[in-house]
């Protein structure tokens, strides 16, 4: 707040773009709308390097990668935030970042591609835990929302031009381009970012002495997570071709992550322990839900309808911006914050199973548009409320913790949901028509976790 300078003057409101917090702002809108471009641009192409690099049986893990990379990014990062403040991992993050999409955009095959999403992944896993301690740190609590409004607002620009310009990039020059593209955006971006940064020491709170403070036992069970979701996805995509080997990398793999979440979570949040545990859930279940179709709708439209990549990306466009439609009007709300989170999960249900009807026959194709707008409203509205109560549940030396936990949830339940939807495809077949039958089966699946969304909202308060 800003103090009056005289006693009878009235007390000026905090504001995120005000003299105090605008440096701040704009450093972590400037990083958001990298991450932001490279979300909504790859997406698109990702169809094309599935066919060029021989990987379509990869589609899903190629989005898998990257996340369950970034899973363990978040807990390395958000221990390195508690102790060391958010400027360094931010920078780290970012550069990171670029040079996974360097990587990619010089994979000469699957594997290498691979390789580079999952250091994509390891930067902005990064990134985003340090950018929810930034906003934990410099802005008060009154001001948050508004901060986390911005922030799904970053992601506007990028939306309206991030698929067509990808999809026009892919058509005329070729995928690579769409990655190599991003890398001079990050220049003016980082130069930018240097002021910000230097705020980072000026209000670390001790680091907490709790078990999810301790680097080793926190770094192993990140490690345990996120190899336990790599081997169970794998074993999910390997039971219709090696069912006995498949089985075994499956139960390994879910004991391994069990175990990793037992501990990167809030004590019984396995459990769906009232409060901060469940809050800290449901965005994973937010990220399943929406993320799980929204990956694979490119790929259903050109394969099933015969869009263009352009064409196809204006699904992902509209709902973007119906996410921070729905983002900014959550920071407008004073109401129970349970009731939000309920109502924006309900909405993705409803709008998956709209979105479904785009591969059926005699049904065009653009019936995703509106319906993912409701879906990106949704995820603004409950999924950016999910976040705002969880910093507030959370004590200040464990806001590291609790924004890695958040984040974690978020990327493990992409990852899941995409990996398995990825398997599903792999199981159905590749021809259209069964494209088709493999994405009706997702969508039905993903609309059943955001119907549990919608039961377990009650138990975040």
């Amino acid at each position: 707040m800003t103090v009056p300078k005289a006693p009878d003057a009235p007390l000026k409101p905090a504001r995120i773009f005000g003299p105090e917090y605008r440096v701040a702002t704009f450093g972590v809108l400037l990083v958001t709308t990298l991450i932001a471009f490279e979300g909504m641009s790859v997406g698109v192409v990702m169809p094309d390097v599935a066919k060029e690099l021989d990987a379509l049986d990869l589609y899903g893990l190629s989005f898998s990668a990257f996340l369950i990379a970034s899973l363990f990014a978040n807990v390395v990062a958000g221990l390195w935030s508690d102790r060391r403040g958010y400027a360094l991992p931010f920078l780290a993050g970012v550069l990171l970042f670029v040079t996974g999409m360097a990587l990619a955009g010089a994979a000469s095959s699957a594997v290498l591609f691979l390789v580079a999403r999952a250091v994509q992944g390891l930067g902005a896993g990064t990134a985003v835990v340090a950018l929810y301690v930034m906003i934990a740190r410099v802005y008060p609590m009154e001001v948050r929302p508004k901060a986390f409004a911005a922030v799904s607002a970053a992601w506007v620009v990028p939306a309206m031009v991030g698929p067509a310009v990808a999809g026009f990039v892919g058509q005329q020059w070729g995928w690579r381009y769409v990655f190599f593209g991003i890398i001079p955006l990050v220049l003016p971006a980082l130069a930018m970012l240097v002021p910000a940064l230097r705020m980072g020491g000026s209000a670390e709170a001790r680091p907490g002495d709790g078990p999810r403070s301790r680097p080793l036992a926190m770094t192993l069970a990140a490690t345990a997570a996120a190899g336990g979701a790599g081997l169970l996805l794998h074993g999910v995509d390997r039971l219709h071709l090696q069912p006995a080997l498949g089985a075994v990398e499956t139960a390994a793999g879910l004991a391994a992550l069990v175990y990793g979440l037992h501990r990167l979570l809030p004590p019984a949040a396995l459990r769906f322990a009232r409060g901060l545990p469940t809050t800290v859930l449901m965005r994973g279940f937010f990220s399943a839900s929406f993320f799980g179709v929204n990956s694979f709708i490119p790929l259903a439209l050109q394969e099933v309808k015969g869009f263009t990549a352009a064409d196809a990306g204006i699904a992902l466009t509209t709902g973007a911006l119906g996410w921070s439609a729905g983002s900014y009007l959550q920071s407008r709300q004073t109401g129970a914050a349970h009731l939000r989170i309920r109502l924006g999960a309900a909405m993705v249900m409803v709008a998956i199973l709209i979105c479904l009807l785009a591969v059926l026959p005699g049904v065009t194709g653009w019936v995703a548009v509106p319906a993912w707008i409701v879906a990106g409203f949704g995820m603004g509205f409950g999924m950016t409320t999910v976040s705002v109560t969880a910093l507030r549940q959370s004590p200040v030396n464990e806001q590291g913790a609790n924004s890695a936990a958040l984040s974690a949830t978020d990327m493990l339940g992409s990852a899941l949901s995409i990996g398995i939807g990825g398997a599903l495809i792999n199981l159905v077949g590749h021809a259209p028509d069964q494209i088709a039958t493999g994405f009706v089966g997702i969508s039905c699946l993903m609309a059943a976790v955001a119907f549990s969304a919608t039961v377990l909202a009650g138990r975040t308060r």
